[in-house]
């Protein structure tokens, strides 16, 4: 189905993206009835007044009859008053019908991409993505709010006008009839530009939002100012800003030139009706009275209306397809990691964590991890270490499959994890991020977000263990306090802190852990570190290792190098057999170390 021709590469409208858009209105059918028949209804009403015209004209001033004609005009009132009555009761339904439908769409949209692969979200910008859920969406509202009712109304005032106008005369009929297609014929190049044009649009806002995310968020914000580049950042958001506002103004007076065609035509149609008319009268070879003239003429301008209009939703209609298409290419994206079709809940006794042979890319072209092949024992602490890039953190990412392993098999407690569904699995397993995560909400809200029926005894006493109840307390809102955007309010380590809090009540057999002390100072570290040992006493944990004191306490250690893990043992053993392991001391962990060293001894001299 095309709306344009196919050598102007017109976007194709196929059936099957038809049915889609129709199944959003399909829950609505009773509503979309009665706002249909008010749609009706008002047509009906509003061909009274311009009907009563002729008995004014022909009857109630030529005879003086002030009753006919007070009873005529207050009819005509009372039709218009009764006409825009129902409008507000069909304004209501259609408002109601589009704002659920868009209410479904963004429900879905926001459920789909909640199950979108850690993949996606490295790579989509957050201002598509909010230009996708919010700003698309909000665009199609109009394809029932206003298009579709609008031609429902159309279509209705069409068919009731011509039906009136042959009942007066029908060759007044086929005069106003035969001028309709002069309003259609403008319409089809249109369609074409204001479709390219909104998907242009569409891209243009998603970059603003990508501009107005990432510099008006905390970290950006101070990026740009300690690198002094205000100046650059609002010189590009004018540039994007600037490219929406041209689009939008293109978008608005495309066509304009043939609206101008129609509103002359518009003029000429009801002249033609008073020419055409006189002449039948003149001669003789018509009843045609002057209120039938009149009334023909008013009739015929209110037959042009619903043209114009139909020719405008025919516009309108092109630019929401190119909205849903937009909504259905995210829609019909699927997920890199899902749950099989036989998935079925894990259950973890032990939390014995093995990789056999497990390899993974990021794109075809690039392997990143090549025969990963060890063993977390239950109760245990495997720490990973190696260079920046070696694969550490891939590598604990593909436990609770925010990737999926493209080689080789990953097993907790004997299943293998693509066989289990992705909520149980990762039930199990509590991950602690280097740079933790808070919502801008209160510190009991982030400290539940996994565990929303603990108590606030639990709470508390949770808290006590990961050693951060003392300083909640002293706030003066204490749990209640928010802690701003990503935890602004909060030191590195309170943050920290509260994320391993949040760990303990969630209670999983398995931690995985992106070291929590690399960039503290002493004091929050000797927290952290106390917090750690009952987050990690009798857990299966494997723990990217940053910091000496982590890798001392470690049961197993293993050196990853380029995607492979070249070296395992333990501490004192990896340094008197692993050339890597001991550069790596001497270079990282040993400075490290030292480091924290000169900074203890200037915290107590300084006390």
């Amino acid at each position: 189905m095309h709306f344009l021709d196919d050598e102007e590469a017109a976007p194709e409208i196929s059936r099957p993206m038809l049915l889609r858009i129709v199944g959003y209105f399909r829950p609505y059918r009773a509503r979309m009835t009665v706002a249909f028949l008010a749609i009706l209804l008002t047509a009906i009403f509003g061909l009274v007044p311009p009907l009563l015209l002729k008995s004014i004209v022909d009857t109630a001033l030529p005879d003086g009859d002030l009753w006919l004609l007070g009873s005529l005009v207050l009819l005509s009132i009372g039709a218009t008053a009764l006409q825009n009555l129902i409008q507000v009761g069909q304004t209501y339904l259609n408002t109601w019908i589009a704002e659920h439908i868009a209410f479904n769409i963004k429900n879905e949209m926001y459920r789909h991409l909640e199950a979108m692969s850690l993949g996606f979200f490295s790579s989509a910008k957050p201002g598509e993505i909010t230009m996708r859920i919010d700003g698309d969406v909000d665009g199609v509202e109009d394809v029932f709010n206003s298009t579709v009712v609008n031609a429902l109304s159309s279509i209705c005032v069409l068919v009731t006008t011509t039906v009136a106008l042959v009942a007066i005369d029908w060759r007044l009929a086929l005069l106003g009839v035969v001028m309709i297609p002069l309003f259609v014929i403008p319409t089809r190049k249109v369609g074409k530009v204001r479709w390219d044009i909104a998907g242009k649009s569409q891209e243009k806002k998603a970059e603003l939002n990508d501009i107005i995310q990432e510099t008006m968020g905390i970290s950006g914000s101070t990026l740009m100012k300690i690198f002094t580049t205000e100046a650059r950042e609002e010189e590009k958001f004018r540039d994007v800003n600037g490219d929406v506002i041209d689009l939008q103004v293109k978008e608005t007076l495309a066509g304009r030139w043939f609206i101008m065609t129609i509103s002359i035509f518009s003029a000429i149609g009801p002249m033609l009706v008073y020419f055409l008319g006189g002449v039948l009268v003149a001669r003789g070879q018509s009843p045609l009275t002057v209120g039938a003239i009149v009334t023909a003429a008013t009739l015929l301008t209110r037959l042009y209306g619903p043209v114009t209009q139909l020719s405008n939703v025919h516009v309108d209609v092109i630019r929401s397809f190119a909205l849903f298409e937009r909504i259905f290419e995210y829609l019909d994206m699927k997920p890199e990691v899902a749950n099989r079709a036989d998935a079925v809940d894990m259950s973890v006794e032990k939390g014995r964590v093995d990789f056999h042979d497990v390899r993974f890319s990021y794109a075809p072209s690039r392997e990143v991890l090549h025969g990963i092949s060890f063993t977390a024992r239950p109760g245990e602490m495997t720490a990973l270490v190696g260079p920046s890039g070696a694969g550490k953190t891939t590598i604990a990412n593909l436990i609770p499959r925010l990737y999926d392993a493209t080689g080789g098999v990953v097993e907790i407690d004997g299943q293998d994890v693509r066989e289990v569904t992705l909520e149980s699995l990762r039930r199990k397993i509590g991950f602690v991020m280097q740079e933790p995560y808070l919502f801008n909400a209160t510190i009991r809200e982030n400290l539940v977000y996994g565990s929303p029926d603990v108590t606030r005894e639990e709470v508390e006493e949770t808290c006590k263990t990961a050693y951060i109840h003392d300083f909640i307390m002293s706030l003066p809102n204490r749990y209640d306090t928010v802690v701003g955007n990503r935890g602004i309010k909060l030191s590195g380590g309170e943050k920290q802190r509260i994320s391993i809090a949040r760990v303990l009540l969630k209670n999983p057999k398995i931690i995985v852990m992106d070291e929590a002390t690399s960039s503290l100072d002493s004091v929050s570290e000797h927290y952290i570190q106390k917090a750690m040992v009952t987050l990690l006493t009798g857990r299966t944990s494997i723990v990217i290792a940053h910091r000496l004191s982590t890798i001392l306490n470690a049961d197993q250690i293993l050196v990853v190098q380029a995607g492979e893990i070249v070296d395992s043992g333990r501490h004192a053993e990896l340094l008197a057999h692993s050339d890597l392991y001991r550069k790596l001391y001497e270079t990282q962990f040993q400075t490290q170390d030292r480091q924290r060293g000169a900074e203890s001894e200037r915290t107590r001299a300084a006390e």
